[in-house]
């Protein structure tokens, strides 16, 4: 059972782009042993993580308790969780999504505002940005 998995989180202040390459070397080292893909997304100035997590029921849900409990961020929250048929982000052992390449203007199609938050909009909100991040060239596997 495939299942898809977002979550948002506030970076603690330690969080810089060694941090950032650390977090995204050991994913694609790990994920693709438990047959994990997703994208992670690090909007530096507002210190928020955004990532999306598919694979098996069991494997998404261990990684998300271990990374729940992760003292690079705090603030976790669970934005939604879904069995799904196919995964969107099957290329990814772990994308990142370049926020240089962001138009305000797509994150404002999704929000009240210009600065990407999670934690204002709904979980089919912030997927259907992913979405489009992905059809826009916007993510990448390098940090």
């Amino acid at each position: 059972m495939l299942v898809r998995l977002m979550y948002a989180s506030r970076a603690a202040d330690s969080v810089n782009a060694d941090a950032l390459a650390a977090i995204l070397k050991r994913s694609k080292e790990n994920n693709p042993k438990v047959g994990v893909t997703g994208v992670l997304c690090f909007c530096a100035n507002a210190h928020i993580f955004l990532q999306v997590l598919e694979g098996g029921r069991l494997a998404v849900s261990a990684l998300y308790n271990r990374i729940s409990q992760d003292p690079r961020h705090h603030d976790v929250a669970l934005l939604s969780y879904e069995e799904i048929g196919e995964r969107s982000f099957s290329h990814w052992s772990m994308g990142q999504v370049n926020m240089s390449r962001l138009n305000p203007a797509l994150v404002l199609k999704y929000s009240e505002g210009t600065v990407l938050d999670p934690y204002a909009v709904s979980g089919q909100a912030s997927l259907a940005l992913f979405n489009e991040l992905v059809a826009t060239a916007s993510i990448g596997v390098q940090v």
